[in-house]
């Protein structure tokens, strides 16, 4: 038994060991796993004009996981890091945001790599998001390193703010 079956399936984060399954495994996977968010939208948000149009209640309380999901599923590569937490592999991270219910994603990768300036595959994650329905601000932060700020589009809030 595999560890996705034993553990149920992770979204790609950007702070884990680089993809040990077989490509195909894994997009079959993503694919699985972002069809099941869907038709949670679909059954949440039915009485809205396009129910697959915003995140649901699910991706509210668990927004690390979800825009992790959409990313691994837009095709963006995730960063990684090998056993001692050293970054190994450039791509995207997705941690807390500032705010509860925020989302931080930025673009990195292992010391010296340029990784870290990489705006073009930053927005890339940005279109990918606000193609399903979130607000993604760009800011610039420390040593001009840009990064985004994903939150739930206006009138919706999240439950708890759980990773």
């Amino acid at each position: 038994m595999g560890t996705e079956e034993s553990t149920g399936f992770e979204p790609a984060t950007g702070d884990g060991p680089p993809a040990a399954e077989p490509a195909a495994a894994r997009a079959a996977s993503v694919r699985t796993a972002f069809e099941g968010l869907l038709q949670i939208r679909r059954l949440t948000g039915a009485g809205r004009p396009d129910p697959v149009a915003a995140p649901a209640p699910w991706e509210l309380n668990r927004p690390v996981r979800a825009v992790a999901l959409a990313l691994e599923r837009s095709g963006a590569i995730p960063s990684a890091v090998d056993p001692s937490g050293r970054r190994v592999s450039a791509g995207y991270r997705v941690s807390s945001g500032e705010s509860a219910g925020s989302v931080r994603v930025e673009w990195t990768g292992p010391p010296g790599s340029g990784a870290a300036h990489d705006e073009e595959a930053l927005a890339g994650c940005a279109s990918a998001l606000r193609e399903l329905g979130w607000t993604v601000l760009l800011y610039r932060g420390p040593r001009r390193r840009r990064y985004l700020e994903v939150e739930p589009p206006s009138g919706l809030s999240g439950g708890r703010g759980r990773a």
